[in-house]
């Protein structure tokens, strides 16, 4: 297969528009921001993640998330504090 310089520039522009496009991709988000859609107390800063109990131990690894004393496996609202 002969190369040609017109394959070779069209190569080169397809490679640069795809780096640009990955460039500001990357420039919209730092990679922590997420739509705020939860219920609760949020301290505006979207880099910490929820903590509905407010025991330290962010919800995604909480095994009690509403500080109510039940395991969220056993509670039937794991997500209200106020039922058990």
């Amino acid at each position: 297969m002969k190369t040609t310089q017109s394959t070779i520039i069209r190569k080169g522009v397809i490679a640069a528009v795809l780096v640009g496009s990955a460039l500001a991709l990357s420039a919209c988000g730092d990679g922590y921001s997420r739509p705020s859609v939860g219920v609760g107390i949020s301290s505006g800063d979207f880099a910490t993640p929820r903590d509905r109990d407010a025991d330290g131990i962010p919800n995604r690894y909480d095994n009690d998330r509403d500080g109510d004393g039940v395991p969220n496996r056993f509670d039937w609202n794991p997500n209200n504090p106020y039922r058990r």
